[in-house]
């Protein structure tokens, strides 16, 4: 698929996991892609994965959490391929904080990074947009939560209020979506797993696994693409079915009796 052909894409928090799958799966679709992140080595590496690809590619360091570098990060996509179609709102941070536990700083430096930069990014992408699409990467943590995941779930929440003001303010030239993932096989979720809890994780997923890179790529692809034309203000639940599931221990039992009888 060539969805994607003489289009530019910019991808925040690309340098790795579900953001490098998302620059990757647009690029393969014909995108020039500009990766960001922090650490310059780990966004050129996935760059140049991109470039020896076949697809085209280009790396610009920015923090999320700094104004000007978000600026200038906009900008420069622009120079480097001559406009702006597509932006992906991904770079994401966490504390396990519970909401009497977390310090300013917490709160500061989850806000700033996975809340307020996409409204600056979003604010300086549309300058530059005729008819472009947005998508924010949100969580499922949106509709449902666990413990000590405090403020990461209320701003993932509160990205689900962004895109459907910024559907409103933003169109008609620019839809904007959201993609709510669940649990993401990467390295900072699973690298250090317990086999058996992973097992576990497992087996109360609908689909008896937890999401990939590409499983998200997929869905934003979708969503920044024509094929969505007629969807904006949207939030996808990209999950595995895990917030269809009320009680943990009924799915894996009800399989396991199922497969029983047969």
């Amino acid at each position: 698929m060539e969805r994607f052909a003489d289009r530019t894409a910019l991808v925040t928090g690309s340098t790795r996991g579900i953001g490098a799958g998302v620059a990757r799966r647009l690029a393969a679709e014909g995108a020039s892609v500009v990766v960001t992140g922090r650490t310059r080595e780990a966004g050129e590496a996935v760059a140049g994965e991109i470039s020896e690809a076949g697809g085209e590619a280009a790396f610009v360091r920015a923090d999320m959490r700094e104004p000007d570098d978000i600026a200038t990060l906009v900008d420069a996509a622009v120079e480097r391929f001559g406009g702006l179609d597509v932006l992906v709102n991904n770079a994401g941070v966490e504390t396990n904080t519970a909401a009497d536990e977390a310090t300013e700083d917490d709160w500061d430096f989850v806000v700033e990074t996975d809340f307020r930069s996409y409204w600056l990014c979003a604010r300086r992408a549309v300058r530059h947009m005729d008819d472009g699409a947005i998508v924010n990467v949100s969580s499922n943590h949106a509709r449902l939560t666990m413990p000590e995941m405090f403020p990461y779930n209320a701003v993932k929440a509160g990205i689900d209020g962004m895109t459907r003001a910024m559907a409103l303010d933003f169109g008609p030239r620019v839809r904007v979506n959201t993609v709510n993932p669940g649990w993401v096989a990467i390295d900072r979720t699973t690298g250090d797993m317990d086999p058996d809890y992973r097992e576990h994780l497992e087996s109360i997923h609908p689909t008896g696994r937890l999401g990939t890179p590409a499983d998200v790529a997929g869905a934003v692809a979708f969503l920044a693409s024509d094929d969505a034309a007629f969807v904006t203000g949207a939030s996808l639940l990209v999950d595995g079915g895990r917030t269809a599931v009320m009680q943990d221990d009924a799915l894996p039992d009800y399989r396991a009796r199922r497969e029983g009888e047969r």
